[in-house]
């Protein structure tokens, strides 16, 4: 009955088609990979250099963030423009304990982080307690984005805020935040943030092999995530967002507290953001307020929108097409990138509402 049960649950969340391209996308980020960056020589042609490692680990933990946008805009209708915030909250948390991690191997050669002893800090302040410890960031990672997110989301859901209002409130939200976090007396480095890293669990962490066992995590991540959404959406509790997303009014209509629905699935989005900010931390070198930055939870939404809503894998696509583009635009043509960005989000709304996933799904069907 037990093996019934499971097998149902992995038709239910892929079929064959589905499962067979998880696996290749498993083989070529656990194993082709990792060997064309750490046993192909650099001067190979087939050399997988740090650059790109960077590159794609960094525009993995853009794809979470999409998934779990996805997950709250695409499925339960939710338009957050304050999902930064979440992210930038995980990345802090990791940030902290790496910054533990340099000890003494700072400019100043203190217990203390160096923007600290700078600013004439004697100790600690009482938000750094066990910092030092992984397994304590790994708590705050996803408890602190999460925590904020129930308690924003239980007020505005009970209070009935709902469509651009509630996008408005949470874009509010997450500029507070920054502007709290340029502050140097918050103990969160000012507008310099985070830097300098040296070590992750004892790691030097500029190496190679610690660079890839980072990738290789967030590619784990990544994956997990997508099955977990997947999970998620083809369950009754996915039903029930599909159908407050349509018509919460006859959802309510129907005996269904659609707070419950939507705070649940709101701070399971939050907490995934945090993990992806705690993942691109280590894997980038730097966090700071500028990631909080509503401009960069409107990317947030141009990625889902780009990939397509309510199909998860689009989000991925989005994420990756977005974040290809800038950093060609970015290296290129810098001055330009905004306005790049702001045409393909026109071109998408105006051509392609439901994204690349949509374009491809019509491409499929066979001509009538």
């Amino acid at each position: 009955m037990n093996a019934r049960a499971g097998d149902s649950l992995l038709w239910r969340i892929y079929g064959p088609r589905g499962w067979m391209a998880i696996a290749a996308a498993a083989f070529v980020l656990f194993v082709i990979f990792p060997v064309l960056s750490l046993v192909v020589s650099e001067g190979s042609g087939g050399h997988l250099s740090a650059y790109w490692i960077t590159l794609i680990g960094k525009i993995m933990c853009f794809a979470i963030v999409a998934i779990a946008m996805d997950l709250i805009w695409g499925y339960a209708g939710i338009l957050s423009l304050g999902h930064g915030l979440f992210f930038a909250l995980g990345g802090y948390a990791c940030g902290m304990y790496l910054m533990r991690q340099i000890g003494r191997e700072g400019q100043y050669q203190s217990e203390l982080p160096d923007f600290m002893v700078f600013l004439d800090w004697k100790t600690l302040p009482w938000h750094w307690w066990n910092s030092e410890h992984f397994w304590w960031a790994a708590i705050l990672v996803v408890a602190v984005p999460a925590l904020l997110a129930y308690v924003f989301g239980y007020l505005a859901f009970r209070s009935r805020v709902k469509g651009v209002y509630f996008s408005i409130i949470t874009q509010a939200l997450t500029f507070a935040a920054m502007l709290l976090f340029f502050r140097n007396d918050t103990g969160f480095g000012g507008n310099n943030g985070f830097t300098d890293f040296k070590r992750v669990l004892g790691l030097p962490i500029t190496t190679p092999e610690t660079r890839m066992v980072l990738f290789v995590v967030t590619a784990a991540a990544l994956l997990g995530t997508l099955l977990l959404g997947r999970f998620v959406v083809t369950s009754r509790f996915g039903r029930v967002l599909t159908a407050i997303r349509d018509a919460e009014a006859r959802v309510m209509f129907c005996g269904y507290n659609t707070l419950h629905y939507k705070l649940a699935i709101w701070t399971l989005s939050a907490a995934l953001c945090g993990i992806a900010g705690a993942l691109y931390v280590p894997q980038v070198g730097i966090i700071n307020p500028g990631e909080m930055s509503p401009a960069n939870s409107i990317e947030i939404a141009i990625w889902v929108a780009v990939g397509g809503r309510g199909t998860l894998i689009g989000p991925i696509i989005g994420a990756g097409l977005v974040n290809g583009a800038k950093s060609v635009f970015t290296q290129a043509m810098p001055e330009y990138w905004l306005y790049a960005l702001g045409l393909i989000f026109i071109l998408v709304t105006l051509f392609l509402p439901r994204g690349v996933v949509g374009l491809l799904s019509r491409w499929r069907r066979p001509s009538s």
